[in-house]
């Protein structure tokens, strides 16, 4: 999305009107576009003020938008008919990008799950669940127009059906909502931390305790706008949340721990970020551990073959357990683990094994 200077009437030269933070938009997480105004900015409404910094986003759009609550003037929420002053700070949540809607793809889709009301799919990994800047094809929603015949539009046209997402390059189990009504039930579920949602990974180092959890804020990096990290304290204004992971040890070996993770929360790279905070990055996670690959002579540097075991972060959504929204009943899904993911617990299992006793202490 390339903004541009605002209409007449709110005066602001172009380095100036560029002082807008507004990185790419992630697989996994809600990015928000922030505008700070000069102190020269004066006069006019909120919604033609927005409606000129995002050419190709109609005025109509932008409203529903700032009626939504997608738009907070310095942390408050904010009218359309708002008057920008100078140094206001405008947050403005994603909006559907200005692109013709996804057009259906005959992606094959694993389906654990499907009802009239709601399906759930196992995603596999350098999938994208939503069209945004860079991807406007083979995303997990070009393939859910080609599959279903009805999908939710809570989210709009971009996101049809889309309940919660999951990284490009992490594996499982994912929500998708047919019909309105179960859509909004299910988003409740999600932020009431109803859902209780189940995530197999492979770490680097090994956890000494065999079950804990870590609550530690979550909020932007001081010096990476792609990563997270955690902050001593919450500070809403700053964007940083509450965070809470429990982890249970499955298996430990020579360096490596298998584990599984109850996120509570739900935030931006939560898992990978608290893991990594105890001093065990996910496997292959290349923003948090440096490395986009686990080969072979990582566990033997004398190893015959230097063959890639994995060649993505090792984070799979093993299980998510909710509400039916139309017959009120508990429904549990589970995906099973990915090739990839399997090939690489095997290869530690035959080659970083420890003395029965410590696998699981």
């Amino acid at each position: 999305m390339s903004p541009r200077p605002p209409e007449p009437g709110l005066p602001m030269s172009e380095s100036e009107f560029n002082d807008i933070d507004a990185p790419e938009a992630t697989d996994e997480e809600t990015v928000e576009h922030i505008l700070r105004l000069p102190g020269g900015a004066q006069g006019g409404r909120l919604d033609q003020y927005l409606t000129a910094a995002f050419p190709g986003y109609s005025r109509s759009l932008i409203q529903r938008a700032i009626a939504s609550g997608s738009v907070r003037v310095n942390d408050a929420p904010a009218k359309a008919s708002y008057k920008v002053r100078p140094r206001d700070v405008i947050r403005l949540a994603p909006l559907d990008p200005p692109h013709p809607m996804p057009v259906p793809e005959n992606i094959p889709l694993d389906i654990l799950y499907e009802d009239e009301y709601l399906a759930v799919i196992n995603k596999p990994a350098n999938m994208v669940v939503h069209p945004a800047k860079g991807n406007w094809s083979g995303t997990l929603v070009n393939g859910l127009r080609w599959h279903f015949q009805q999908l939710s539009g809570v989210n709009g046209d971009s996101r049809p059906g889309i309940v919660h997402r999951l990284a490009r390059d992490t594996t499982g189990a994912i929500l998708i909502a047919k019909e309105e009504n179960a859509h909004r039930h299910l988003s409740l579920q999600f932020e009431t931390r109803q859902v209780f949602k189940e995530y197999h990974c492979l770490v680097e180092g090994v956890l000494d305790r065999d079950s804990d959890y870590v609550e530690k804020p979550i909020g932007p990096h001081p010096h990476d706008r792609e990563k997270k990290a955690v902050h001593t304290r919450a500070d809403e204004g700053r964007g940083i949340r509450e965070a809470c992971t429990y982890y249970e040890v499955i298996e430990r070996f020579t360096g490596f721990t298998y584990v599984r993770c109850h996120p509570k929360t739900g935030r931006t790279h939560q898992i990978r970020v608290h893991l990594l905070a105890v001093g065990c990055a996910i496997l292959a996670d290349e923003l948090y551990s440096g490395r986009n690959e686990f080969r072979r002579t990582q566990l033997d540097k004398q190893a015959p073959s230097d063959d890639v075991l994995l060649a993505r972060q090792a984070l799979h959504a093993h299980r998510l357990r909710f509400i039916h929204p139309a017959t009120g009943r508990w429904l549990e899904v589970t995906a099973p683990l990915p090739a990839d993911f399997i090939l690489a617990l095997e290869t530690l299992r035959s080659m970083a094994s420890l003395p029965a006793p410590d696998r699981q202490r």
